[in-house]
């Protein structure tokens, strides 16, 4: 973290991480009591422990930390609904990580085996089972998320509106997953096209929905402050998903691969290795900026090695020299930090309607990644 967070939102922020990870464990220890499970099932058991192992590796619980400064924008008490509210969306992101393996064919997740590829390696002779097993593995997390809001201790009322939002979300994401792989058949996507699925895929539901549900919980409605909160979280999230694909492309430094897990969270990039994006295919806002960039026989190289799983590094350090040379990294980190600035100035608009201790912190926000970039 950097000197843009104070001490004590640095404090709370960790605390948030610390509670949550010591109240998923408890969950997933009473989970067998939690429904019925067909006994002597042993494919039934061993999903249940994939998917404990997948969602107690962590990551940075951003979407929990959010939903709990959420409601000190309102207040500093403690709130019903809160803890089920952060249980639902991290169950649900386990859902999301389950089938984007799935769909991205990707051994490794937060630092082990993704849940497709550990049923991939117990059945090595059935591909369709350790495909369909991880497609229900997925689908059950999705599952879960919802009957944990259904079974929160808060008034009835907000358990629906919670599960309003979570259910809204959870299919607006599913949507931004299809616009996604479309993306992917465009040869030049429009930003404004990029935009859009970093929205939908991931701002909504990382960024709006834990806003939103922490203000429902604090007792705030939230609609009439909707289209402010989805300006942040859009900016926010272009910004992350900017600052990803940049780092895929060029690379971390040592400090910014490393500090994330100094703060009790998986390294930045740690599941991801450089280039992969190419590898794949995908053409995210760094790729587009190469192909936008490149002419003649560099523009070829660019599009030959993408959706190769076999590029040579010889070929991704070619490309990366192709993009400093013209300037590719420079114009990404700048629009980078201009997204969050904007992001920062839209919180700091908060302060007539909520606390100005807590719209502090929305707006020192945007600004950690982008201090990391290297």
């Amino acid at each position: 973290m950097h000197a843009t967070v104070n001490a004590a939102a640095l404090e709370r922020v960790l605390g948030h991480r610390t509670r949550f990870d010591a109240r998923f464990g408890q969950y997933f220890d009473s989970l067998a009591g939690r429904f019925d499970l067909p006994v002597p099932s042993r494919y039934v058991p061993r999903c249940l422990d994939l998917l404990r192992d997948l969602s107690m590796r962590g990551g940075k619980r951003l979407r929990v930390v959010l939903r709990y400064e959420a409601a000190r924008l309102v207040t500093t008490e403690e709130v019903p609904g809160l803890a089920e509210a952060a249980l639902s969306i991290e169950l649900l992101q386990t859902h999301g990580l389950v089938h984007d393996d799935i769909i991205d064919d990707a051994p490794l997740r937060r630092g082990g085996p993704s849940t497709y590829y550990a049923y991939r390696r117990e059945f090595p002779g059935n591909g369709a089972t350790a495909l369909g097993l991880a497609v229900l593995a997925g689908d059950l997390a999705g599952f879960l998320s919802t009957q944990v809001l259904l079974e929160a201790e808060a008034p009835v009322a907000l358990r629906q509106a919670l599960l309003g939002v979570q259910t809204r979300t959870a299919a607006e994401t599913v949507a931004g997953q299809i616009a996604d792989l479309e993306r992917d058949a465009h040869a030049l996507p429009d930003e404004e096209f990029l935009h859009t699925v970093t929205d939908f895929k991931s701002a909504r539901y990382s960024v709006l929905a834990p806003l939103t549900m922490g203000l429902l919980a604090a007792g705030e409605d939230p609609a009439p402050h909707r289209a402010r909160l989805h300006r942040y979280a859009r900016l926010v999230g272009v910004s992350e998903q900017m600052r990803d694909d940049c780092l895929d492309l060029f690379g971390p430094s040592g400090e910014d691969a490393g500090e994330d897990a100094g703060a009790g969270a998986a390294p930045a990039v740690a599941d991801k290795s450089t280039g992969a994006d190419i590898r794949s295919g995908r053409r995210t806002y760094a790729v587009r900026a190469v192909l936008a960039a490149a002419t003649g026989a560099d523009a070829a190289l660019v599009e030959a090695a993408l959706g190769d799983p076999r590029c040579p590094d010889a070929t991704l350090e070619r490309i990366r020299e192709i993009a400093r040379a013209a300037g590719v990294d420079g114009r990404l980190k700048a629009e980078i930090r201009r997204h969050a600035e904007e992001a920062a100035a839209e919180a700091a608009s908060w302060e007539p309607y909520w606390r100005a201790e807590a719209v502090e912190f929305f707006r020192s926000l945007p600004m950690w990644n982008v201090d990391r970039m290297p």
